[in-house]
């Protein structure tokens, strides 16, 4: 599904983060990545997504090359992105909205994913039932606490089916039972949906639940991908388990040799 070829990327004035570097994502595939803060982790999501344009090398997505974001990525930020003008119903159907301004043209919208209103309200609703927000639907961001606001963003990110989805350290701000309860929902979506999962973390506990295959990220540019294969993705219940504990440590001991 994603191709990247000889990427390199650097801010301006600055070294580069990504150097001729090279990285195959399957379809379907589940990956964490994780990393020092300054390593690249959110910029790798950008560049995914269209938001940063390469120095050199190319990002291939089926086949295409990504010069500019995609219709069927789906992108859920760090720092939420709301309208504080707009309700969380407003908010969570934006992007059906803005696909239905520009029509299925193919560019803006899927070509193939054409929604009536009606059509739209329903799948906007189903996702704020199903993340808990039904209730505060007609509230502003601005009287959310940091986990609501979350889940809106969360919400209308899957409203819109997306075939890749990149989150952005999407459980940082929420409580320990609704965290492990998005990871459930997202790992059943990788798998029943064959939704392509790439999620940033911090969190070392998260990078193993959430990824079958974690990429480490190193201060510096980062040439080489580090990447450990987890067999410990997705048992939520299990996290007492010494194969979890494990693998964990080994992650660890991959993020120090890398430091």
């Amino acid at each position: 599904m994603i191709e990247i070829n000889n990427l390199t990327f650097a801010y301006s004035g600055q070294e580069p983060i990504f150097k001729a570097f090279n990285l195959t994502v399957d379809r379907g595939d589940a990956w964490s990545v994780i990393g020092p803060s300054g390593c690249g982790k959110s910029t790798f999501l950008y560049l995914l997504a269209g938001l940063r344009r390469l120095m050199s090398g190319a990002i291939l997505i089926d086949g295409a090359p990504i010069l500019r974001p995609r219709p069927r990525t789906g992108l859920v930020l760090q720092d939420h992105g709301l309208l504080p003008w707009a309700t969380v119903r407003e908010n969570a159907r934006l992007g059906l909205s803005i696909w239905n301004f520009y029509g299925a043209d193919g560019k803006h919208a899927p070509a193939d994913k054409k929604l009536g209103a009606d059509k739209a309200d329903q799948r906007v609703d189903y996702w704020l039932e199903k993340l808990g927000m039904a209730a505060l639907k007609n509230e502003y961001p601005g009287r959310l606490s940091r986990g609501q606001r979350q889940r809106t963003a969360i919400a209308r990110t899957l409203a819109m089916e997306p075939d890749l989805l990149l989150l952005d350290e999407p459980f940082s701000a929420l409580d320990a039972p609704t965290r492990e309860e998005l990871e459930n929902l997202i790992t059943r979506l990788n798998r029943e949906a064959n939704i392509t999962c790439i999620i940033v973390t911090h969190d070392i506990e998260v990078a193993v639940v959430m990824g079958r295959k974690i990429l480490a990220l190193r201060e510096g540019f980062n040439h080489e991908p580090f990447i450990l294969e987890n067999a410990c993705a997705g048992i939520f219940d299990k996290r007492n388990q010494t194969a979890f504990h494990n693998q964990c440590a080994e992650l660890r001991k991959t993020l120090g040799a890398l430091a």
